[in-house]
């Protein structure tokens, strides 16, 4: 006899800033309710780590109290990329390490000398530990008595459906960003696995949509659960936002995610155009595709920019801005983004003139970037917006102007929980009407102006970078 379909799916979903546990409703395409917590950093231990056993609490703590919304029938997973889990016979090996932390720069060095070409991986070569292979690799140097009791290397969202299941996975979407680990042209660990001798570690791979058990009894037990409910295998969280529109769109086409990093993932391109020095790169889609992807740190920028301040400038404080060239040149964070080497600023004596005009350049500033991601990831044909930006009209608007596209942002602060709650279904999985709703934005009318401030903020730019414009 068939499972009965499994309807209100509890989703972990953890961020670089914050962590979240939603409850999906996929008979109806919508959460019903989400609880979420800031994912700090603990700086103490042997380097910046997660917190992981607080968020294993807080899943705990949320599940039980949406429980209470809905009966929930499976638990799925993604999470942000760049990190793995060390698990030796009794949990942890090592702390999970904070990708931002720059100790595997100590060997860099020595790990240039083993890490494939860019030509097997398409996997650009950056600062810190964004190189999941340049974390493993320091680590196994400078902890090597920690890492000597390493049994099982799990990618980040499979180490949440190992606490869940006790089952060990890796996963493509998250083997596939930018990790050194990957072959995405052969669907297959890269040279670097064997040759450090890593293959005996890395755990088995397995499908994102795979369930990999059922809860644990005496989690279930805490939580209210019901003992057969199921835990996916999960995906990176990119994907996750990817995944509805890989079920409903034809290629090519371009989504465009937004959060901590914003990440321009344009499906049906190819690989060939991509520069490694511009942090472009091949991600690996749901179903091991590679798809041409460009990328900046783009919400923790535009923080940075705006000190936190909430709300939207009015077209007052964004025709100062343009009249004035009032504009930011990249990079705010140096080392990866489009303008990696470049140093940024403010192009001239103009300042902004209070919060709606700092909004209104610090806007500006994420759409000129997120352009020149689709120009370097040759990313075509209509462009979807998930995450916090796709609230944002005015980024929306000069990005339909820049790039003469429909632009589609979708409803709801993000696209992750969506796509994960999707992975229940199996594959191939009926498609979900994410964007039945969505209709794309008129383009920003005073093109003029915005065109002039364009064309000044890509030449500075690129003068800043030493490097060719972009066509």
């Amino acid at each position: 006899m068939p499972d009965a379909p499994r309807r209100h799916i509890a989703v972990l979903d953890v961020g670089k800033s914050n962590a979240k546990l939603v409850l999906f409703d996929l008979q109806a395409s919508q959460e019903i309710a989400a609880r979420t917590m800031p994912n700090d950093v603990r700086k103490d231990g042997p380097y910046p780590h997660f917190k992981v056993d607080r968020i294993f609490d807080f899943a705990m703590d949320s599940l039980a109290e949406l429980a209470r919304h809905a009966p929930i029938d499976a638990v799925s997973i993604t999470t942000h990329g760049a990190s793995a889990a060390l698990l030796g016979a009794d949990g942890l090996a090592l702390p999970v390490l904070d990708y931002e932390h720059d100790g595997p720069n100590q060997v860099a060095e020595s790990y240039d000398r083993v890490r494939p070409s860019f030509a097997e991986t398409f996997s650009p070569r950056l600062p810190n530990g964004l190189n999941l292979g340049a974390q493993l690799f320091w680590q196994a140097q400078s902890f090597p008595d920690q890492f000597a009791r390493v049994e099982r290397i799990v990618t980040y969202p499979q180490y949440w459906a190992w606490r869940f299941t006790g089952v060990a996975a890796t996963e493509v979407t998250s083997l596939g960003c930018h990790t050194d680990l990957w072959n995405p042209r052969d669907r297959r660990m890269s040279t670097l696995v064997a040759r450090l001798g890593w293959d005996r570690l890395m755990a088995p791979v397995r499908f994102a949509f795979d369930a990999l058990g059922p809860i644990q009894g005496e989690i279930a037990r805490r939580v209210g659960l019901a003992p057969d409910a199921r835990v996916y295998c999960g995906l990176h969280d990119s994907n996750a936002s990817l995944l509805p529109h890989l079920l409903d769109r034809r290629p090519p086409f371009t989504v465009v995610s937004t959060g901590t990093w914003v990440i321009v993932l344009g499906v049906g391109g190819g690989l060939d155009g991509l520069d490694a020095a511009r942090d472009t790169l091949a991600n690996v889609d749901t179903f091991g595709r590679p798809v041409p992807s460009a990328r900046f740190m783009g919400g923790r920028e535009y923080d940075l920019l705006t000190a936190g301040a909430k709300g939207e400038a009015d077209s007052a404080d964004v025709f100062s801005v343009l009249e004035r060239q009032v504009m930011m040149l990249p990079p705010i964070l140096p080392g990866s983004g489009p303008y990696p080497r470049a140093r940024g600023g403010w192009a001239n004596a103009e300042r902004p003139r209070g919060t709606g005009e700092t909004i209104a350049a610090a806007t500006l500033y994420l759409a000129l970037m997120t352009e020149m991601c689709l120009r370097l990831a040759g990313a075509e044909g209509p462009i979807v917006i998930e995450g916090p930006m796709a609230q944002n009209r005015l980024y929306c608007q000069v990005l339909a102007a820049l790039t003469g596209r429909a632009v589609y942002p979708m409803a709801g602060t993000t696209g992750t929980s969506g796509g994960a709650a999707l992975l229940v279904r199996g594959a191939p999985v009926l498609s979900m009407d994410l964007t039945s709703n969505s209709t794309p934005v008129p383009a920003f009318a005073d093109e003029a102006h915005l065109r002039r401030y364009a064309a000044t903020w890509k030449r500075l730019s690129s003068e800043g970078a030493n490097i060719r414009l972009v066509p």
